[in-house]
């Protein structure tokens, strides 16, 4: 399993927004959900129009089993009420263009991504990104990593950090101007 990466770079996400909005209202949806919210991808395909009506997200993770509820923020709530307009409760948000009212499959979601990955130049990035990249943002702003680490149910800073990518954020910057040679050197 590769080790994926979040979306570090706040004008590379407006880009991917302009570029997907342009290119596809489905898959651009999907990652606005991805990188708003947390949720995982298998729990994104799931939803239905009902599920994203209301002011919050409710639903039994896939995962763990347990029951979630999560705020659909204001910026999240305009691109979904202009994406549902004129869709039934029962349709899957997230549709695939084969079947009637089925959802794209998780391989589609991460082919979805890995074009956009190409698109931009961008390295290690898979159906976590947006998962990630919606830690390492609220991390960035918020700095509020027990209400992470709560978001994600994971059981330890550690975890979480690592998670979102900050513990390799502090490795490289440590390792930026490290040089073996320097201390035997005299000034």
């Amino acid at each position: 399993m590769n080790f994926v990466q979040p979306i570090r770079d706040p004008n590379t996400l407006l880009e991917i927004e302009k570029y997907l909005e342009q290119k596809s209202e489905r898959n651009y949806v999907m990652f606005e959900i991805g990188i708003n919210t947390g949720l995982r991808i298998s729990d994104i395909l799931k939803l239905r129009v009902r599920t994203v009506r209301g002011s919050h997200i409710r639903l039994r993770e896939t995962k763990t089993a347990k029951q979630k509820s999560i705020l659909i923020n204001n910026r999240l709530r305009k691109i979904l009420d202009r994406f549902i307009q004129d869709r039934d409760d029962d349709e899957f948000l997230i549709q695939s263009r084969q079947g009637v009212n089925k959802p794209i499959g998780r391989s589609m979601a991460y082919k979805i991504l890995q074009e956009v990955a190409k698109h931009f130049g961008l390295e290690d990035i898979g159906t976590h990104t947006l998962r990630k990249t919606f830690g390492y943002h609220y991390y960035r702003q918020t700095k509020d990593l027990a209400m992470l680490m709560y978001i994600f149910n994971h059981a330890s800073e550690r975890i979480t950090l690592r998670y979102i990518g900050i513990i390799q954020d502090t490795v490289d910057r440590s390792m930026r101007n490290f040089n073996p040679t320097r201390e035997g050197r005299s000034a």
